[in-house]
């Protein structure tokens, strides 16, 4: 019971110090703000994604139509609204994927040392030495187009920066006095990795997790622009923006390009206002 009340006082502390930080607030109004608009879009619009409708076909903003239609008659809000769905959720997992398996050979790395951490300490540099944008662009052509492959991509080459982290704290604790009382009382290596070190190096992961998850969304509305995302028939913020490349739609109709690039520019910068929020309180050097 004292553990679990110590816990809920330092959890009521770093909120207490998140609330203070303006811009962490802010970030996290408009995160919770554009994600609740994204879940209740059923309910904010009576249109469907792709429901087509050719004698409204680039109509300007109307109280019909509050954003305009795109090409072929669709809302564009609610391409934008369900488009956040896809163009969140593919940031999410992409970092969630890439952080689980950075945590996973950072702790091993960390923690046996050895050929094992000399060799992924290798694979980690030969990774680092290609920019990550050309290593997708690289496997988005040779795996193909789709949602899960996107995520899969993202995941694949976003591991280094976690597992450097988590390899560097396992490096450092694992000479700490209570790693020797867990193998004094007979405690197992796995038990001493996962469930006494690995909750000690969580914070950064947490914070990597977060602004990492803006960069995917903003790489994913780059490769659905450039049509080497998403497949087209799945609305997303990029392939919203997609559909608006001619010269002639960006100078005629910029209902079709300005609100989902909004919509991505403010996301992105309240993800990363939170994130720098949560830096501030979880790192343990501040």
């Amino acid at each position: 019971m004292e553990a679990i009340a110590v816990k809920s006082s330092l959890a009521l502390r770093n909120w207490e110090k998140l609330r203070r930080n303006k811009l962490a607030m802010i970030g996290f109004s408009i995160i919770l703000v554009m994600m609740l608009c994204a879940i209740l879009a059923p309910v904010l619009t009576s249109y469907k994604p792709d429901e087509i409708d050719l004698g409204n076909r680039l109509k300007p903003p109307s109280t019909e139509h509050l954003l305009g239609t795109d090409k072929i008659g669709r809302d564009v809000l609610t391409r934008i609204l369900y488009g956040a769905r896809i163009s969140i959720f593919i940031g999410l997992s992409g970092a969630l994927g890439g952080a689980l398996i950075g945590t996973v050979l950072g702790c091993f790395s960390g923690y046996l040392g050895g050929w094992f951490d000399k060799l992924m300490l290798r694979v980690s540099e030969l990774f680092m030495t290609f920019p990550q944008l050309i290593l997708v662009l690289i496997l988005v052509v040779y795996m193909g187009q789709g949602l899960f492959n996107l995520i899969l991509i993202f995941a694949v080459t976003g591991w280094t920066g976690t597992y450097r982290l988590v390899r560097g704290r396992f490096l450092s604790l694992r000479e700490e006095s209570f790693v020797e009382s867990c193998r004094a009382f007979g405690i197992s290596e796995m038990s001493i990795m996962f469930r006494h070190i690995l909750p000690n190096t969580l914070s950064p992961v947490i914070v990597t997790v977060t602004l990492s998850s803006a960069g995917y969304i903003l790489a994913e509305s780059g490769l659905s622009f450039l049509g080497l995302g998403v497949p087209s028939g799945i609305p997303t913020w990029g392939n919203i923006i997609n559909a608006a490349k001619a010269v002639d739609v960006i100078r005629n109709n910029p209902w079709l390009w300005l609100p989902p690039g909004c919509a991505i520019s403010l996301f992105v910068l309240g993800v990363n206002f939170f994130g720098d929020g949560l830096r501030d309180v979880l790192d343990p050097n501040q």
